[in-house]
């Protein structure tokens, strides 16, 4: 017997409900042990994202499908309904959900109170949370419930978002159940992220602290799981090493973090699923070389209001090219092959959800893999496909009905059903009202036709001879009209439906206030014929550039994507420079009209009049009146670097990486290759006795991050002495050390631990393998593990100084404790000290003149550079500074001013010096057969304020060139013309637009305590 699905429905929840309720607890009165069969007849039923039955039945009882076919039995006494070609699919899956969990609330400028940590066995850092089960926290929210359901959502992987380690999350289906009833996995996966969230702890106070907390706590935990011997017990390492088993899941929310997710992730053999920030597309060949899976977000951009030329000036023109491409992303990694699934998390509303996928279908995903990303990647992402994701047999029977294509704009779901409990949200046996009608109004006849989809009215009416626009709507059996009359007057209606007389009546209102009363009368169906579709526009937009910023160039359209990138990256195969002036840095040497032959990245030959090559591959630049020079190499720069550059949470913090937080976009690395820099050292900061690992780089704007570093550099590490160190600008009181004896003290005790670390770890590696199974073997610290490798040779110092007093301090450690101290860098009294440096063997890094803006600068000479050079210290003059890290050239040009040094002797400050500071002589810093061809090609003397550098060129390749700087500068006002047009347009269509936030990109410097 078939039942009206609207007139049944509600009858057949509240058994369910009551159900649930009576089998799970105990009842106050006789049980009723209902299990209700439920047949959905004749759907469109779309079992998985590539099996759909056209015409179909769906049976399913207590919450799990019993089939799913074209032809299944239906059970006597099961509840019918006729869909009537109506469509269901499976329940969408969200895998980065907080529903059921309250929000987290995150201020890092003010953390905790160090009384809120929670006491206990736990490890000693409160951002390690392993041990949260969210499972035994997670309670429904009817309205979030709703939120999530009405967007096709009916399945979530929820947790709470809180700290770096995050614990396990539960598989919950969306329903309106107890939450005991609503589980499917209880512990379906692991969390992970670079964020410390609520932990009081001050550490970690940047992005490369938490990449080495992370990293530290692997091998903690191994070392925890691998010694049976410890006396030692750890909640906190206990519940990681058993979240290990789990899949684990890693909120990037950028594409860069997704690659230093998957490095950490690779170090100790681990497979993240990567919470994706929606701009993977803009490093897709990069994304896809992870070989990872990705959870990502639709929370696109809004559309800026640009209509002021002034407020458009504050837009980058990667924030213009990330709205209009941010939808893309989806299909972009449809085409490289990367397996995704969505999730609804970061949206500002929910109701975006849908039509934000609708739009990524739009810009080129196809529906086959929007299906697959929203139902089969996530259950399988986290083995679950037999129970969600899919309509077969045993399954949950989580499912929605739609009119129609859930991929169409004007799509509506009628029901959402989870677990096997259904929730309405539209009436889907309303009436079709559509047709041709007559309009009784007093004695006056109005010709009306009601036509548009059932679920978006639209029509006509034609009063005297004039035909206007009918705006309609349909709902709770009441339609409602309104149209245009008389210049503009509005005419609004609302009257009952009568189904068997296909008639409305009611009352209306004219535009004067006065009332009249209607009838609206059934003629014939609307034999008009529907309105052809639109044809899908192809959306335009633009292409991204590497990197995604200013002066970032698209790829060659020719050959496939990773050819085109082999081919960015290698655009010169040969270079010769022609009747150039060469500075060879080889003692005073300078050639007049000299050539330099470039191939495979080094120099090949130095030499008057060498033939033009043959090869068509190879560029001739004419050098007649232009100088040549070696690279300028920057011993201390803080640019092209994310997340804060300084880890000042603790006196010492060696165990952290610069090297993991490159940022390639910085536009700094183009602004300074187009002042002839070529190699840069990334420091620390100087918040802390012991800073960080160092990072050494190439500027190869374009590159990522990976490609950025200088292959098999020598290792260095931030030292620092003075007012930052023991926080004379700061609040006392936050951290040892407070004073220059405690910053002493440091450096005293952490060689002493040290060496003892390394005894320990030597001692261990010479006992037997059966000893070793009977001794609890030293822990791995990856903080000592840089200081000794200090104590071998293998890192060099960099040391942040400025007074005599603490550089002879500082010697004196060294020289009692065993290690050498490579630079001084800024060292603004080293003159003071200039024979005990050369003594030392250490080199000076310096500024030219630069002092009295702090009071240990006081002292400052700009005779600095030039005394230490003649007194035979190899000498260098850094930046440390964003803006002076373009003009290091004429920097060095002050010393001829201020000290009488040659030409060649002040060139060698920002060029070889350098080199030899950091050990990297023996492949830059001269230009010699056989070395690297980092070079750059001055306008002029390079010593004058007039020259220019016309090419910088590493490793071989042009990576700056001022005639393409030109035509970059007008292909970008071009480019943001063509994308404000697009926002002005968007705006006069009446969509959603939002002022420019104005916020500009900070610039790190040592004392710079801010993340970003």
């Amino acid at each position: 017997m078939l039942f009206r699905l609207k007139t049944f429905i509600v009858l057949g929840i509240v058994l369910v409900t009551k159900l649930s309720s009576q089998t799970t607890f105990p009842s106050n009165g006789a049980p009723n042990p209902v299990h209700t069969i439920y047949a959905f007849t004749n759907a469109v039923i779309h079992v998985d994202y590539e099996t759909t039955i056209p015409n179909g039945i769906l049976v399913f009882q207590d919450g799990k499908i019993i089939a799913a076919a074209e032809k299944a039995v239906i059970p006597q006494g099961a509840m019918v309904y006729d869909l009537k070609g109506k469509h269901i699919y499976p329940s969408f899956i969200d895998l980065y959900s907080t529903y059921g969990f309250a929000e987290t609330v995150v201020d890092p400028k003010k953390p905790a109170p160090p009384k809120e940590i929670v006491k206990g066995a736990y490890g000693w850092n409160p951002a390690i949370k392993a041990d949260v089960e969210a499972y035994k926290t997670f309670a429904h929210n009817k309205d979030k419930a709703d939120e999530l359901r009405k967007c096709g959502i009916g399945v979530v992987l929820t947790s709470q978002k809180d700290g770096i380690i995050r614990g396990s999350g539960v598989l919950v289906n969306v329903s309106n159940q107890k939450e005991n009833e609503s589980f499917i996995k209880d512990k379906a996966a692991g969390f992970y992220s670079f964020n410390k969230g609520t932990s009081p702890e001050m550490y970690p106070g940047s992005l490369t602290g938490a990449i080495a907390l992370l990293r530290q706590t692997y091998y903690d935990a191994k070392w925890y799981k691998e010694n049976a011997n410890k006396t030692e017990y750890n909640i906190s390492l206990e519940a990681f090493n058993q979240l290990q088993t789990l899949p684990p899941i890693f909120e990037a929310n950028d594409k860069y973090n997704a690659m230093r997710a998957a490095k950490i992730g690779s170090e100790f053999g681990i497979k993240y699923l990567i919470k994706g920030g929606g701009n993977e597309y803009q490093r897709i060949n990069d994304m896809q070389e992870l070989f990872s899976k990705f959870i990502i977000p639709v929370n696109y951009p809004e559309a800026l209001d640009v209509e002021d030329p002034f407020d458009a000036e504050q837009v980058s023109l990667a924030e213009l090219k990330h709205w209009e491409m941010a939808p893309c992303n989806a299909s972009e990694m449809e085409k490289n092959g990367i397996q995704f699934c969505f999730t609804s998390a970061d949206l500002k509303d929910r109701k975006d959800f849908l039509p934000n996928i609708r739009k990524a279908i739009k810009y080129g995903l196809s529906e086959k893999t929007a299906l697959k990303a929203l139902t089969f990647n996530p259950a399988q992402f986290i083995n679950a496909l037999t129970q969600v994701g899919s309509l077969r047999a045993n399954m949950f029977a989580d499912f929605f009905i739609t009119n129609k294509n859930i991929f169409e704009d004007d799509a509506v779901i009628y029901q959402h059903w989870v677990n096997g409990q259904g929730n309405i949200y539209d009436d889907m046996n309303a009436p079709d009202i559509r047709g041709n009608y007559q309009m009784q109004i007093a004695a006056k006849n109005y010709k009306v036709i009601i036509n548009g989809e059932p679920t978006k009215l639209g029509g006509s009416i034609k009063v005297d001879t004039t035909k206007y626009k009918l705006n309609a709507t349909f709902k709770n059996n009441i339609a409602t009209f309104s149209f245009e009359y008389d210049s503009a007057k509005v005419a609004r209606l609302s009257g009952n439906y009568d189904e068997a007389k296909k008639a409305v009546e009611g009352k209306g209102q004219w535009a004067d206030g006065n009332w009249f009363d209607f009838k609206l009368n059934f003629v014939s169906a609307d034999t008009s014929k529907p309105k052809p579709a639109d044809k899908k526009e192809k959306i335009n937009y633009g292409k991204v550039y590497y990197p995604f910023s200013a002066y970032g160039e698209p790829l060659p359209n020719e050959g496939a994507f990773k050819t085109a990138m082999q081919k960015f990256k290698n655009r010169y195969e040969a270079i010769l420079i022609k009747n150039a002036t060469v500075w060879t840095n080889e003692g005073d040497t300078v050639l007049k009209e000299y050539d330099v032959y470039i191939t495979e990245g080094k120099i090949v030959r130095i030499a008057p009049n060498i033939d033009a090559p043959k090869l068509a591959f190879a560029k001739t630049i004419d050098g007649k009146g232009m100088h040549l020079t070696p690279g300028i190499i920057d011993e201390h720069s803080h640019i092209a670097l994310s997340g804060g550059v300084n880890e000042w949470a603790q006196a010492s913090s060696a165990e952290v990486r610069m090297g993991d937080v490159v940022n390639p976009e910085d536009i700094n690395i183009y602004r300074q290759l187009s002042g002839g820099v070529t190699t840069a050292q990334l420091l620390h900061g100087s918040a802390n006795p012991i800073g960080g690992q160092s990072q050494i780089i190439k500027l190869r704007w374009g590159l990522n991050a990976e490609e950025m570093k200088y292959e098999k550099a020598p290792q260095f590490i931030k030292f620092a002495l003075g007012e930052n160190v023991k926080q004379g600008n700061s609040q006392p009181g936050s951290r040892f050390p407070q004073t220059r004896m405690g910053v002493e003290q440091v450096y005293i005790d952490i060689f002493t631990r040290a060496k003892n670390y390394k005894k320990q770890q030597d001692d261990f590696s010479k006992i037997t393998p059966k000893q070793k199974l009977s001794t609890i073997a030293p822990r791995r610290d990856l903080e000592l593990d840089a200081i000794a490798e200090i104590l071998d040779g293998k890192r060099y110092i960099t040391c942040h100084s400025y007074v005599q007093s603490e550089v002879n301090m500082l010697l004196h450690v060294a020289d009692s404790l065993k290690f050498k101290v490579n630079t001084f860098t800024h060292i603004l009294e080293g003159y003071k000290v200039a024979d005990k440096l050369k003594a030392h063997g250490a080199s000076a890094s310096t500024f030219a003149d630069w002092w009295a803006y702090k009071l240990e600068v006081m002292e400052a000479i700009p005779y600095n550079a030039a005394i230490l050079t003649k007194m035979g210290v190899n000498t260098c003059i850094n930046s440390d500074d964003a803006e002076m890290g373009r003009r290091l050239n004429q920097e060095a040009a002050k010393a001829i001013k201020y000290g009488g040094l040659t030409e060649t002797e002040a060139l060698k400050l920002a060029t070889l010096n350098p080199a030899k500071a950091l050990h990297l002589d023996d492949k830059v810093g001269t230009i010699k057969v056989g070395k690297v061809a980092d070079l750059v090609l001055w306008s002029d003397n390079p010593l004058s304020i007039y020259a220019k550098a016309d090419y910088t060129i590493v490793d071989g390749q042009i990576y700056f060139d001022r005639k393409e700087d030109a035509k970059l500068r007008e292909d970008i006002k071009k480019e943001r013309a063509r994308i404000i047009n697009k926002l002005i347009v968007e705006k006069n269509k009446g969509g959603k637009v939002v002022k420019p936030s104005g916020r500009k990109k900070g610039l790190y410097h040592c004392d710079t305590m801010e993340e970003e």
